[in-house]
């Protein structure tokens, strides 16, 4: 064998044969053993632009190619029997709780700040493991469930007929503690994740959270009127694969990612979008077989967050939160600073009033609000939050909401379709020996 190998590779150094490299079967998801395997969002109904529910259209008509309308890994859990939970789609394994002073009572006494979060989870033992840490954001937004009703707004008392972003069926959930002073949406469960850049706060470092109440990831300061910010927490089994990206630049336009077994266009769309024009932007794409493929569609919420990259930033890296294999469009924000787009998804954005006129959509430049009378950045670049589907942006000159989130209802378009993972190593491949010419020619 090595003689053969030794002759084929001195026919190559003087040019009498070359190699034709022919692709075997590409390699399916399941036998590549995904590393970062995303849960479907849960959204199972559609939606049109100024928040009616409506029945999911067919190809080629208004809003078609939304969430709804394309599956992914339906979410799964297995109680372990000892105090433990299983995603059974990521592989991670979950306190289910976070009830931390373990009274059976979930109250602002179970919150914890920053540096008692880490603390608690290197410490917890738990199903017969001492192998626990703080998730970090990808982690804790694997759980999230997008058939929740976002409770913003809502001044009663009464959540019974509110839905949660999150599976109460697995895990234990509680709005805020009124009873404490907090505010029902005071639900935001802790990361690991620092924000590598500066949002508008009392000092210190910026923590991604998940706010299980109303929907979103933002940055929250660790300090908030002069005291430590405390937090929900749920610790989740160490686990240094889940939530890392595998891309592949293609030399195509596209780059596929082996961790999730995605597909991306490598630029945007170039130009921001109201939501029914994204949808549309995307399916005139597939109709002119847009570098190769017929199949693109809108993210949903959890495919795009899975590309934020949360060690950039526009001000630390001087570019959008995002692998610099993508190329993505500049933008001057409502600072006049140089800044990059948010990007629109798939997943409508629910509200307890029922009045579905916003869809999500994922910030990989700076969130921006309107707090203390200037635009700055709030709450970070990966940040998720909503827009309106449709309307004028002049219409909130000053934002919308606690910290004046801005509302740009146009946004930009990443493309994504589903791929088969063929890896490139050299066992892969098929080589064919051609002879093409002889050495003396």
């Amino acid at each position: 064998m090595k003689l053969v190998t030794c002759f084929i590779v001195s026919l190559l150094c003087f040019g009498i044969i070359t190699l034709v490299e022919t692709p075997l079967s590409p390699v399916s998801l399941a036998d590549t053993g995904a590393t970062y395997p995303l849960v479907d969002t849960g959204q199972d109904h559609c939606y049109n632009a100024t928040g009616a529910e409506i029945t999911c259209p067919a190809e080629g008509d208004a809003f078609y190619g939304q969430d709804a309308q394309h599956s992914g890994n339906t979410a799964s859990y297995t109680d372990n029997g000892n105090g433990t939970v299983t995603d059974n789609v990521t592989g991670l394994v979950w306190q289910p709780s976070p009830d931390t002073d373990n009274d059976d009572d979930i109250d602002a006494d179970d919150k914890l700040t920053y540096s008692q979060a880490l603390s608690y989870c290197d410490n917890l033992t738990l199903g017969g493991s001492s192998n626990w840490q703080l998730p970090d954001i990808k982690q804790l937004y694997s759980l999230i469930d997008f058939n929740g009703t976002d409770i913003s707004g809502y001044n009663g008392t009464n959540t019974s007929g509110f839905t949660p972003f999150i599976d109460t069926t697995v895990f234990d959930f509680v709005y805020g503690d009124t009873g404490a002073g907090e505010r029902l949406i005071d639900s935001q469960y802790a990361s690991s994740t620092l924000y590598v850049a500066n949002t508008a706060n009392d000092g210190g470092s910026t923590l991604f959270g998940v706010n299980f109440a109303d929907g979103r990831i933002k940055g929250y300061g660790l300090k908030i009127a002069g005291r430590d910010k405390t937090f929900l927490v749920m610790c989740v089994q160490e686990n240094t694969s889940y939530g890392v990206n595998s891309f592949i630049d293609n030399g195509d336009s596209t780059i596929t990612d082996n961790a999730t077994g995605l597909m991306w266009v490598q630029d945007d769309s170039g130009e921001a979008l109201n939501w029914q024009e994204a949808l549309a932007w995307v399916a005139q794409k597939n109709s002119e077989k847009y570098l190769g493929y017929d199949d693109w569609r809108l993210p949903n919420a959890k495919e795009l967050q899975s590309l934020v990259d949360y060690s950039r930033s526009p001000a630390t890296t001087n570019s959008a939160a995002i692998d610099p294999l993508f190329n993505a469009t500049g933008i001057t924000n409502n600072a006049n600073q140089a800044d990059y787009p948010f990007y629109w998804t798939s997943t409508t954005h629910l509200k307890w009033v029922g009045i579905n006129d916003q869809a999500v959509y994922i910030a990989f430049g700076r969130a921006m609000g309107y707090l203390d009378n200037i635009w700055q950045d709030v709450h970070g670049a990966g940040a998720q939050r909503s827009d309106p589907k449709m309307g004028n942006p002049a219409d909130f000159p000053t934002g919308h909401g606690p910290q004046g989130d801005v509302i740009r209802i146009y946004n930009y378009v990443r493309p994504v379709r589903d791929t088969e993972i063929v890896s490139p190593t050299f066992e892969n491949f098929s080589y064919l020996p051609i002879i093409i010419r002889s050495s003396s020619s």
